[in-house]
């Protein structure tokens, strides 16, 4: 199987860009890490940076397409940060969102985390088989019967999260902790929330049908963003990963001398 990575990454209407992604890939392995400095704290842009870096280091030192892998490499971050906030008592509160996805190629499988409101939604044949739930006020009152959840996106408590890295006292991430069969044309979605509160599920899957890219739909979507965006648009990220089967060499000659 071959992966297709494109990122998105804009600073959108505010005075700098909070949110940072990156991925990395090693004999058939593949990760892919996007974090969202949390809003009111300071030190975003330093704590999801600090994230992604640390997280793809440690896939680095141990790379395994695995959920306890995912989960000690969130709580390495974790550390990570918490050391940094200890150390610059300016930035003792900041907070960032993590979602990881990792990508074994050859046994075809896929494994992932997350933290806080940043997603990680998979498509199959166009359409949402997996999202991932936030750590959000708003998901919590979805899930008990007291906001439906096509108003989450217009809720005043939208903004307002339950847990998120930099925090030792409730560091609790979602996991999916059974090995994800993937299958040919899957595609998954990695954003922030700058980017889905502007675009909706179906939009998701329709933008789907136009494009032949990664790169394509990432485009498409970011439309989508900026012609709903206001003069304080939140940074929005993305990485979109593609699940191809490899194609055959033409014939045996190629690249022989």
């Amino acid at each position: 199987m071959e992966l297709e990575i494109a990122v998105l990454s804009r600073q959108g209407g505010r005075a700098v860009n909070e949110d940072a992604c990156g991925w990395w890939s090693t004999d058939g392995l593949s990760f892919c890490v996007v974090s969202d400095g949390a809003g009111g704290h300071r030190g975003g842009e330093i704590a999801s940076k600090l994230i992604v870096k640390e997280m793809l280091g440690w896939f680095r030192e141990r790379p395994e397409c695995e959920a306890a892998a995912i989960e000690a490499a969130l709580r390495h971050a974790n550390e990570a940060l918490v050391r940094e906030q200890r150390s610059h008592s300016e930035i003792g509160d900041m907070r960032a969102t993590a979602v990881v996805l990792a990508i074994d190629s050859v046994r075809q499988t896929a494994a992932w985390g997350h933290l806080g409101d940043s997603r990680l939604y998979c498509f199959r044949d166009t359409g949402i088989i997996v999202q991932t739930r936030d750590h959000s006020l708003v998901q919590t009152m979805v899930e008990a019967g007291m906001l439906q959840a096509e108003n989450v996106r217009s809720s005043p408590e939208r903004s307002k999260l339950l847990n998120a890295m930099g925090d030792e006292a409730t560091f609790e991430p979602r996991m999916q902790t059974e090995a994800f069969a993937l299958q040919d044309g899957d595609k998954f979605l990695l954003c922030t929330d700058g980017l889905w509160e502007r675009v909706d599920e179906s939009e998701m899957e329709r933008a789907l049908v136009d494009c032949a890219t990664a790169e394509e739909w990432l485009r498409l979507l970011e439309q989508y963003v900026l012609a709903r965006a206001n003069s304080r648009q939140d940074n929005y990220s993305a990485m979109a990963i593609w699940c191809k089967q490899a194609q055959p060499q033409a014939d045996g000659l190629v690249g022989q001398r």
